[in-house]
């Protein structure tokens, strides 16, 4: 049996998630685990058994984030970002039929 080192643990690769650090061999990147712990209050141990990780992914990406936490914090503004413009441009279909449209009110 072979055991994963810590630095085994996160691979970038572009293929996957379009290159964000992730836990090794899955597609869960260490900003999902991140606004689930951080964000939503969710403990390693949830994570862990909610995705079916060892705790120790749970616990390197959370030591990963906070040694990289500018780039990473970056990311997810981004991400909202790219979100919120979105709202922005396309109306939702019960926006449509309530008659509040906000893209048409440019």
């Amino acid at each position: 049996m072979s055991t994963k080192t810590l630095d085994q643990r996160i691979e970038s690769n572009e293929d996957v998630l379009g290159g964000k650090p992730c836990i090794a061999g899955r597609r869960i990147a260490v900003e999902h685990i991140v606004v689930w712990h951080e964000r939503r209050g969710k403990s390693a141990n949830e994570i862990a058994g909610e995705y079916d990780l060892d705790l120790a992914d749970v616990y390197v990406a959370l030591a990963y984030y906070f040694a990289h936490r500018e780039e990473i914090d970056q990311s997810l503004r981004s991400g909202e970002e790219r979100v919120q413009e979105r709202r922005e441009q396309h109306s939702s279909l019960l926006e449509e039929k309530l008659g509040h449209n906000p893209a048409s009110t440019r």
